[in-house]
């Protein structure tokens, strides 16, 4: 469904709070109408952020511990991890610009 990699459980700690870039982590589930409309707008911004940012996804429904351990209480909901941690998310279906803003507020920190 999506080109995006899957994460989950077991390799969350590798493959996200161990990443050496940023990471944006889509926590979403196949039942969620607004996290499949979210998918593509997603990818996009994987493909425009590539080599800059990592872009994954995680069903909420396969990992609900590191759902409820990242207190996500409504999907979509986007997640970025920089340095291990957690740093800004949006909730929600949003515009493929929101997503950009959020991103380049970060980069440019780095």
């Amino acid at each position: 469904m999506s080109a995006l990699p899957d994460v989950s459980q077991a390799n969350f700690q590798s493959e996200v709070l161990a990443s050496g870039q940023p990471v944006l982590v889509d926590f979403w589930a196949d039942w969620c109408g607004p996290c499949k409309m979210l998918a593509p707008v997603v990818e996009k911004v994987a493909q425009q952020y590539s080599g800059r940012i990592r872009c994954v996804k995680l069903d909420t429904d396969r990992n609900p511990g590191l759902a409820g351990e990242y207190h996500v209480s409504g999907i979509p909901c986007l997640i970025l991890f920089k340095n291990g941690q957690a740093v800004d998310r949006i909730v929600g279906f949003v515009p493929e610009r929101a997503i950009t803003s959020m991103l380049e507020k970060h980069l440019a920190a780095a």
